[in-house]
């Protein structure tokens, strides 16, 4: 007779690992914000969200400030890398200024009382100065985009620091009141998108190659 064997059952599955301390507290920190505003999020309010006590958030983060430029930092290298991988598959000048605009301003809207905190609420300066290099990003990232479609030809001569300025300023005016929590964010997002997108190409030229190939023809 043959020996019986008793299989052992497989051990049970791992439980679930638990965010680690830093990254709870900021998770807490993007959800106190988009509550409340800048204004609100207090150190006591974070941690009582991440389910800390506040010296623990103070052991990573010497204050409240230090913990919202790793915030604006993280959220804001988010959305270039948003703006970048929309842009990959366009081919021509318009496609790729539509996709890129469309990202940022579709992306904002869809959790408009984060993005009112992170682009127009009074901040401390060091969390300023972050908001800030997001956006000389920001504006580097367009007048590259600009200078590239200009010596292809696809775009008229022009500065493309001073477009690329001037885009940005134009369409952080624009979403001002499609954002606000005083206006209620009432806005039709996709009448919001369609209209920056074609002021964005008028600004720029972007029928302009079209225009001369056709007149040449």
């Amino acid at each position: 007779m043959p020996e019986l064997r008793v299989i052992d059952p497989p051990p049970p599955p791992p439980p679930p690992r638990r965010e680690d301390t830093r990254t709870r507290l900021l998770r807490a920190g993007v959800e106190v914000l988009e509550a409340g505003g800048y204004a609100s999020a207090s150190v006591a309010a974070i941690a009582e969200r991440a389910e800390v006590a506040t010296g623990t958030l103070y052991r990573h983060f010497p204050s409240k400030a230090d913990l919202f430029v790793e915030l604006f930092r993280t959220i804001g290298d988010a959305e270039l890398e948003a703006m970048h991988e929309a842009a990959v598959n366009t081919r021509t000048a318009g496609e790729e200024l539509d996709a890129v605009i469309a990202t940022f301003a579709g992306r904002a809207m869809s959790r408009p009382r984060l993005a009112w905190a992170l682009v127009y609420e009074p901040l401390d300066a060091a969390v300023d100065a972050e908001r800030i290099r997001y956006r000389r990003a920001y504006a580097r990232r367009m007048a590259t985009f600009v200078r590239e479609r200009v010596e292809r030809g696809e775009l008229p001569d022009q500065d493309p620091d001073t477009t690329a300025a001037a885009l940005i300023g134009g369409i952080v005016e624009a979403l001002i009141s499609p954002l606000s929590p005083v206006a209620g964010g009432n806005a039709d997002p996709d009448a919001v998108i369609l209209a920056l997108t074609d002021f964005c190409r008028r600004a720029v030229g972007g029928d302009h190659a079209r225009a001369a190939r056709a007149a040449g023809a």
